[in-house]
């Protein structure tokens, strides 16, 4: 008796026909310790025995009833036996514990269906618990919910404030997408405390309630009308922020409440009450004219004194340093960046670099004459120390070094003209407009296949799915970067993290969603940032898309380190904005020293970038430098630059005493806060001149320091020759975009089509333990916002575009098999797959990329 098909020793003989099942085991879960009872009736039937995991039960263990059937007349036969969960425990084998009726009539025998049995239980901890949030009044809000792994699966019921939520009864509110619970648009009577409850036939188990606040921001009314005229000639108007108020610790009103003007349009003239008062100010007066005379006398003399016929404060400008120009205006401020009691510094930086060489005593008259140092409307010149100062206006222009006399340009034309030095060589200094283009570009004609744009050594890129474009249809997609000031003008305390990029054309219709990808200097920390994404509308005004911590299924960001994976479904132009929401805040710097030989071969120019650590920023330092002559003096650094008001200070330290002298007042130089904080993608710099004692040294050694005042410092440490020749080459672009700015089919994809697909059939499916492309998204470290993917057709395809936007650099395949397989549909890495597991077309590419 092999106990797989014998039959037992005696079967009865009788006429009849083959047994039916009245009756067949049924699915059954042991709870706790108590066995379960599984049952067979047939009909006829003489014998009926239990077969379990290919074994026969033992005859003892089953407990049978007969009974005839008055209709028929046939014997009716009904058998059942326990099971026990020491039997479910000691089985070992490749599938559930199972148990299936064999019935035996002289015709021959009828088999049951397999009925499984399984130990009931439910684990104690959620997978994930409901978290607490606050949201706007009308948003989105989604709560996640993985209750605990359990058999049979638990089901999901969300209290609110203890009560049960019924979605039937209420149109905005969806508890069927995979336990979550949505609300479509929030009221302020979804404000409540949420809990998850998760039930099997074992056990109950309850959620950390999660506190939902709805909140209101406030805004104002209209203005009131102007009050009548007061006795000092202003007027007021006032307004109250009720329309609505905030509600639900929303933000109060922005602005002024109350506001006043001259009503007489500055002609209100007040009478002096007596003579004593007249004489007052006429002594006032008649003081201030005397002082006024007698710094304008000082000035003149000073200026007649200086070895240039210029003041001391303008050294900088022939010494490669720069000044500062404040321009003392109003602008509303974060409390926790900007000092309440002091107006903020607003100005923009434009460096003049030094040094300018004088030729002959008419260069000096000229240089007196040159717009360069004529007074400029609307701006006072702050003066920090003899030693700092700096230079800034309002708009960007370049100004050119060397110049021959009777070439200064008057009037209204702030440039010098660019002449060629004895050696024949040009000499441009040109550090306020580092590039002559206004936007990089490039393009490439995409189809049904997609692929992948890149703009070289920017960090942007464009990721076009397999089949977005439809079929035989084809588009010449590009992206453009802007240069130079951007569009965006920020609100409040919010600053540009990165470049403004623009993808098209925008009439382009796609399937599934695009990935773009945009860099930004922001230390990642939602405690310090609130993180925008926003867009250009066809009017050229910016509007929000989506916060990054918000729940929206319209599009999806994943914030990375350095850069911002977008997957988008429409094209146009889009740039990363961030509100600092504490002095903690942390925007990332580039610093880079570059240097180049002055048109007095025993000069040498030192530039100091401090910039925003994009790679595209960057970019525009290079573009500008090679123009210039500039080399690469040390493999830039990062600085850590905080939001807590103080400046940047730059200085040079350890200059060798009898080989190199700086020239004075440009040892250290101190740049404003606003100036570092608000520069929007542009470059700032500070230029240092030094000068040999004989030209025989061709060696320098130094150090840069640069660090904020209450922060972090960073120190570069210079070792290089000044001839090009014997100086080593720093690589300043490691990528490998540059060479295929556009890739096109299957070779612009790291993941095979054909393994794609596998992929996606596998986790696309639903399945009862959770293995499915939650369990994906949440192993590629995709944890919020799954909606999003909810709502697509292929979830699973959509996370692999975010993964292959992700990892354009290092295809880390490696990494993605491992993630599979310890989700558990995968026993074997990607890497190892045989050649006949994947198509023919797929495996010479797949062999290139290191699968």
């Amino acid at each position: 008796n092999d106990n797989s098909e014998a039959l037992p020793e005696s079967i009865p003989s009788a006429p009849g026909t083959l047994p039916h099942f009245m009756q067949e085991p049924n699915d059954a879960y042991i709870i706790k310790s108590n066995p379960i009872a599984l049952r067979c009736k047939a009909m006829p039937a003489m014998q009926i025995f239990f077969k379990c995991n290919g074994e026969w039960v033992h005859q003892n263990e089953h407990v049978s009833e007969e009974s005839m059937d008055e209709s028929t007349g046939l014997k009716v036969r009904e058998v059942f036996i326990n099971v026990t969960r020491q039997q479910v425990e000691d089985f070992h084998g490749p599938e559930d514990y199972w148990c299936q009726c064999v019935a035996w009539s002289h015709l021959g025998t009828s088999k049951s269906r397999k009925a499984s049995v399984r130990i009931a239980y439910l684990r104690k901890n959620f997978e994930q618990d409901p978290q607490g949030k606050e949201v706007p009044i009308e948003g989105m809000i989604v709560l996640h919910c993985r209750p605990p792994e359990g058999v049979p699966a638990a089901e999901v019921e969300w209290l609110k404030n203890e009560e049960p939520i019924d979605s039937n009864q209420d149109e905005n509110i969806d508890t069927r997408a995979d336990h979550n619970l949505i609300i479509r648009q929030a009221r302020l009577s979804d404000s409540g405390n949420y809990t998850c409850m998760a039930a099997n036939i074992v056990a109950k188990r309850r959620s950390m309630s999660a506190t939902v606040v709805v909140y209101v921001d406030g805004s104002w009314e209209v203005w009131s009308e102007w009050s009548v005229c007061s006795p000092e000639c202003e007027h007021l108007r006032i307004r109250e922020c009720t329309a609505p108020p905030p509600r639900n610790g929303g933000k109060f009103c922005e602005g002024f409440s109350q506001e006043s003007e001259n009503c007489t349009e500055g002609l209100c003239i007040q009478d002096i009450e007596n003579a004593s008062d007249i004489a007052l100010y006429s002594g006032l007066g008649a003081a201030v004219v005397a002082v006024a005379v007698l710094v304008v006398g000082i000035t003149l003399y000073r200026r007649s004194q200086s070895e240039y016929g210029v003041d001391v404060i303008d050294s900088s400008a022939l010494t490669g340093g720069f000044q500062t120009f404040n321009f003392k205006t109003v602008r509303q401020g974060n409390s926790l960046l900007l000092n309440s009691s002091m107006q903020p510094d607003l100005t923009v930086s434009r460096t003049y670099s030094g040094p300018i060489c004088l030729q002959d005593p008419m260069d000096k008259e000229l240089m007196t004459e040159s717009s360069l140092f004529n007074p400029l409307s609307d701006i006072k010149v702050k003066v920090q120390s003899s030693f700092m100062v700096s230079l800034g206006v309002t708009e960007r222009a370049e100004y050119h070094g060397k110049a021959h006399s009777g070439t200064f340009p008057h009037g209204n034309n702030r440039g010098f003209s660019t002449v060629h030095a004895r050696n024949k060589t040009t000499y441009i200094q040109n550090l306020s407009s580092l590039s002559t283009r206004s936007e990089l570009r490039t393009t490439g004609i995409f189809g049904h296949l997609g692929g992948r744009l890149v703009m070289p050594n920017t960090g942007v890129s464009l990721l076009i799915p397999h089949g977005a474009i439809p079929e035989e249809s084809s588009w010449e997609i590009y992206l453009t970067l802007s240069q130079g000031e951007s569009s965006l003008q920020s609100e409040g305390t919010e600053v540009l993290l990165g470049p403004e990029v623009t993808c098209g054309p925008p009439d382009v219709t796609v399937t599934t969603p695009f990935a773009l990808t945009i860099p930004h200097c922001a230390e990642v920390n939602s405690e310090h940032w609130n993180i925008h994404l926003k867009r250009r509308t066809q009017q050229g005004k910016w509007e929000e898309v989506m916060s990054m911590e918000e729940e929206t299924t319209s599009c999806y960001c994943l914030l990375d380190p350095y850069a911002c994976h977008i997957l988008l479904d429409s094209f146009g132009t889009y740039a990363l904005a961030g509100e600092p929401i504490s002095a903690c805040a942390v925007k990332q710097l580039k610093v880079a020293v570059f240097g180049c030989m002055s048109c007095n071969s025993l000069d040498y120019s030192l530039r100091v970038y401090c910039i925003d650590n994009t790679p595209c920023a960057f970019q525009e330092v290079v573009s500008g430098e090679r123009h210039q002559g500039g080399q690469l003096l040390e493999e830039p650094k990062l600085l850590d630059f905080k939001g807590n008001t103080f400046c940047l200070q730059i200085s040079v330290l350890d200059i060798p005493p009898f080989l190199w002298r700086i020239k004075p007042f440009t040892a250290c130089q101190e740049v404003p806060f606003s100036r570092v904080w608000c520069s929007n993608q542009q470059p700032l710099h500070c230029a240092f001149s030094l000068e040999r004692y004989t030209p025989a040294t061709t060696q320098l050694s130094c150090k840069i320091c640069v660090r904020q005042v209450k922060g972090h410092e960073q120190i570069l440490q210079i070792q290089t020759s000044i001839l090009e020749n014997e100086r080593e080459t720093i690589t300043l672009f490691a990528c490998e975009d540059s060479n295929f700015p556009a890739q096109t089919g299957p070779k612009a994809f790291k993941i095979p089509y054909s393994i794609r697909q596998r992929i996606c059939a596998t986790f696309d499916t639903p399945n009862a333990k959770g293995k499915d492309w939650q369990m994906l998204a949440q192993k590629n470290s995709i944890n919020r916002n799954l909606s999003y993917f909810a709502t697509q057709s292929s979830p699973s395809a959509v996370i692999l575009d975010l993964w292959e936007a992700r990892h354009q650099h290092d295809g880390d395949l490696d990494s993605l098999a491992c993630a599979l397989e310890e989700i558990g549909r995968t026993h074997s890495k990607i890497s190892n797959i045989t050649e006949t597991q994947i198509e023919e077309t797929d495996f010479s590419y797949s062999r290139q990329n290191g699968l």
